[in-house]
């Protein structure tokens, strides 16, 4: 039996979300190579220390099981048919909670064009309708500034700081939280970032 809004494809413009396929092999092995210094500051990390290397197939086969037991969406982010990042939706909570959290990163190379803010709002649309979810929060380190830049134009509510509340790089790092809920946004995340102007149609 398949979990509430998973599997998806989303789609608007240029952009597309979806599940990860085996063959996004090689791109994900160009993209993730090409990011290396980008990302590694925001990466989150194992307090036992470095953990072995998984196999891409290995990756994709996890993604899967956790999609199809509720456990996340984990979307591949695509932009003008090439891949480029991730949008994840984690730490789902079912039952009177309803709840995840919203992670995602984008190849550097796209940085500033937009995109991440639209493709943000898409997955959180898609946890207010499809998925049936009532509360989504990402959770952004104070240092990263694009991420924060992200939250602040989909217009998500600050709700403090998390100290230690992740390991990241090595250390266990505090975190800005945001947050926003299905009522706050009756027509839709997609549709205040561009009445925002946060980004192009």
């Amino acid at each position: 039996m398949a979990a509430p809004g998973w599997p998806a494809r989303l789609e608007r413009g240029d952009l597309v979300l979806r599940a990860m396929r085996l063959r996004d092999s090689s791109a994900w092995a160009e993209v993730r190579a090409a990011n290396t210094a980008w990302l590694g500051p925001w990466e989150a990390t194992s307090p036992e220390g470095p953990l072995p290397p998984v196999s891409f197939p290995a990756l994709v086969r996890a993604l899967a099981h956790q999609g199809r037991s509720g456990q996340s969406m984990p979307f591949v982010l695509e932009v003008r048919g090439r891949l480029a990042g991730q949008v994840t939706v984690g730490a789902i909570e079912w039952g009177s909670l309803r709840s995840a959290n919203v992670g995602y990163w984008l190849d550097g190379r796209l940085a500033g064009q937009g995109i991440m803010p639209r493709a943000v709002a898409m997955v959180v649309d898609h946890c207010f309708t499809a998925a049936g979810l009532h509360r989504v929060e990402v959770n952004i380190r104070p240092e990263n500034a694009a991420s924060r830049r992200v939250a602040e134009k989909l217009g998500l509510r600050f709700e403090g700081s998390r100290a230690g509340y992740l390991h990241i790089a090595g250390a266990w790092r505090d975190h800005h939280s945001y947050a926003i809920t299905a009522p706050e946004v009756p027509g839709g995340l997609y549709r205040r970032v561009l009445e925002r102007g946060a980004a192009a149609p």
